[in-house]
C-alpha cells in the first residue's frame, strides 16, 4: 500500500524515506514463529469500528491519529470479538500500593462482568489490569510499543504468554522492531481507540497515561479516572482530568460500566443495599424514633419535647414502634431498640396503625 501510494498522505510523507523497503515475507515468517499473524482492512476479524474514530480525527487534521495500515496479532483469540465489549485501564508505572490495589480490583471485576481490559504491557498499573484480568479468568489486550515477539519489558515476559493464551498482543509495528520513546506516545493511541472507555487510575500531570487520556478526550472515548490522595504526586494527573471536567469519576467497575453506558444496560451489577426497619419512617415517626435514646428511658412529654412532635401525637405513634420492634417502655418510660432485619411479617407503621383505627362512619 505504501510503496504504491494508496495510504493517506501524511502516512505517504512519513515513509517517503523507507517506501522501497520491502520485508514482506521476513516480517510474516518472524510473526509466524511467534504464533502471530498481520491483520489488515478486509480481514473479518478487523476492528474497522473500534478504528473509526482515528479515521474521524484524521479527517479533522489531527496527524497523530492516523489509523494504523494493519495490525501484527498474537494469541488465538480474535481481534474484532475481543474488542465488541472492552475498556482501557491505565496509569503509572512507578504506581503506589493504592493504586495497584485498584488497578487489580477494577480489572478483575471488569473481566467477570465480561469486558475486556486493554492496556500496554508496562510496568505498574498497566500490569495490574492485565494480572486482575487473568485472576479472574478473563480476556485482556496488550497494545506494544514494539514487535510482537519482543518481551518488553523483560520482566513481563511469562505475563505477555499469559496474555497470548486467553487475549492477544498487539503491535502497529512489524516482528523485530525494537521499543523506542516515540512509539511508546503513537502506543497510546491505539490504546484509547481500541475501548469504548479509558480509566486512568493513577498519572503524574506529564505523564504517558495522561497522553492516552488526552488521546482517548480527542476521539471522542469515555474518559474515566479515579481519584486519590490529594497528596499523591502519582494522582495529580487524575485529579486534574477530573477538576477540568475531562473526565467522569469512577470508583468501581460498576461505575466503568455505567459512564461507558453502549453496553452497560446489561452489565452493570445493580447496586444493593441492606434494608432497614427504620426505611418506613417519615414525618412524625421518624422525629419520635430519633428522639429516643438506647440506653435511657424518657417520659412521653421528654420525647415530645425532644422531638417537636405534638404530645397527642407522640403517644400515637409510640405504641406504633413497639409493634416496630423499634421502641419498648421497660419500665418508667421510652427508649429506643434495635429491631431484627427483614421480619416474616411486618407490622403496621405508625400511619397505617393510625388509618386502621379509625371507626367507619355509621350509615
Amino acid at each position: 500500500m505504501i510503496r504504491s501510494g494508496d495510504v493517506p498522505d501524511a502516512v505517504l510523507e512519513a515513509t517517503s524515506s523507507r517506501r522501497l523497503v520491502d520485508k514482506a515475507a521476513e516480517d510474516l515468517a518472524a510473526a509466524r514463529r511467534v504464533g502471530g499473524r498481520l491483520v489488515v482492512p478486509g480481514d473479518a476479524e478487523w476492528p474497522a469500528w473500534a478504528l473509526l474514530p482515528l479515521a474521524n480525527a484524521a479527517g479533522r487534521g489531527l496527524r497523530w491519529a492516523c489509523p494504523p495500515l494493519g495490525l501484527w496479532v498474537r494469541g488465538k483469540a480474535l481481534l474484532s470479538e475481543l474488542l465488541e465489549r472492552a475498556v482501557s485501564v491505565v496509569g503509572a508505572r512507578a504506581a503506589t500500593g493504592y493504586g495497584e490495589h485498584v488497578a487489580t480490583d477494577l480489572a478483575y471485576e471488569l473481566a467477570r462482568n465480561g469486558m475486556t481490559v486493554v492496556s500496554g504491557a508496562a510496568y505498574g498499573i498497566d500490569g495490574c489490569a492485565h494480572r486482575g484480568a487473568l485472576n479472574a479468568e478473563g480476556r485482556t489486550l496488550a497494545v506494544l510499543a514494539c514487535g510482537i515477539d519482543q518481551s518488553y519489558p523483560a520482566g513481563h515476559t511469562q505475563l505477555l504468554d499469559r496474555i497470548t493464551g486467553r487475549g492477544l498482543v498487539v503491535s502497529e509495528y512489524p516482528p523485530g522492531t525494537q521499543p523506542a520513546r516515540h512509539r511508546f506516545l503513537v502506543r497510546n493511541r491505539l490504546i484509547a481507540a481500541l475501548s469504548a472507555g479509558t480509566v486512568v487510575v493513577e498519572a503524574g500531570v506529564r505523564s504517558g497515561a495522561r497522553n492516552t487520556a488526552s488521546s482517548a478526550a480527542a476521539l471522542g472515548s469515555v474518559l474515566m479516572a479515579v481519584p486519590g490522595p490529594v497528596t499523591s504526586a502519582m494522582s495529580a494527573g487524575c485529579h486534574e482530568l477530573l477538576r477540568d471536567g475531562l473526565a467522569t469519576t469512577v470508583c468501581t467497575a460498576a461505575h466503568v460500566i455505567e459512564a461507558v453506558g453502549q453496553f452497560g444496560d446489561d452489565l452493570a451489577p445493580k447496586p444493593t443495599t441492606e434494608s432497614r426497619p427504620t426505611d418506613s419512617l417519615e414525618g412524625d415517626a421518624l422525629r419520635v424514633h430519633e428522639a429516643l435514646e438506647p440506653r435511657i428511658e424518657q417520659s412521653a412529654e421528654r420525647i415530645a419535647e425532644l422531638s417537636g412532635v405534638a404530645l397527642t401525637r407522640v403517644r400515637a405513634v409510640l405504641p406504633a414502634l413497639e409493634l416496630l420492634g423499634l421502641a419498648d417502655r421497660p419500665e418508667t418510660g421510652w427508649r429506643r431498640t434495635k429491631a431484627n432485619h427483614n421480619p416474616t411479617k411486618a407490622p403496621p407503621t405508625p400511619q397505617t396503625q393510625q388509618t386502621n383505627n379509625q371507626q367507619p362512619a355509621p350509615t
